[in-house]
């Protein structure tokens, strides 16, 4: 399964503004409501579910990299929403840095059994890519999400 199965351009924005976790991802899930990847009443339970995964263990992985995730009823699909942030975000990450990149994802809680094993594979692949340091200096760079969108068509192979 690859990234951008998933992920479109208008699901990636440059420059968050928020400098916190839970301020950030409510950000991101307003991408996903913009775009019709999420209603607007489900952001709150989502918001709430992301921060008691957050709970068990930042998923703040260090080096600047961030992939909030978690499993709910308010998507029937595998959602997502990649952003960076120029002024780092504080996600408690395991390295103790500020982050700058974050891939969220939001996975549906009931899924046939033939799909059961797509949320991992996602998230294999997007922390594969993101353990890349030229991969992270080039999304870090990248000026619009249609940079970045190239950036990740480059390199998101599906492995």
């Amino acid at each position: 399964m690859r990234i951008l199965d998933i992920l479109k351009k208008e699901e990636i924005k440059i420059g968050l503004t928020a400098a916190e976790k839970s301020s950030c991802m409510a950000e991101m899930l307003d991408i996903l409501i913009a775009n019709r990847k999420l209603k607007a009443e489900s952001k709150d339970i989502v918001l709430k579910e992301l921060m008691a995964r957050e709970e068990l263990g930042s998923t703040g992985i260090g080096q600047g990299v961030a992939i909030p995730h978690t499993r709910t009823s308010e998507v029937t699909t595998h959602v997502a929403c990649f952003g960076t942030s120029r002024i780092g975000v504080d996600f408690n990450s395991l390295d103790g840095d500020p982050v700058y990149l974050i891939f969220l994802l939001l996975s549906p809680k009931s899924v046939p059994q033939e799909k059961a094993g797509d949320s991992l594979k996602i998230l294999s692949a997007v922390s594969r890519l993101l353990k890349d340091k030229f991969f992270r200096q080039a999304m870090r760079g990248a000026e619009n999400p249609e940079q970045a969108y190239d950036i990740l068509k480059e390199e998101d192979t599906g492995n």
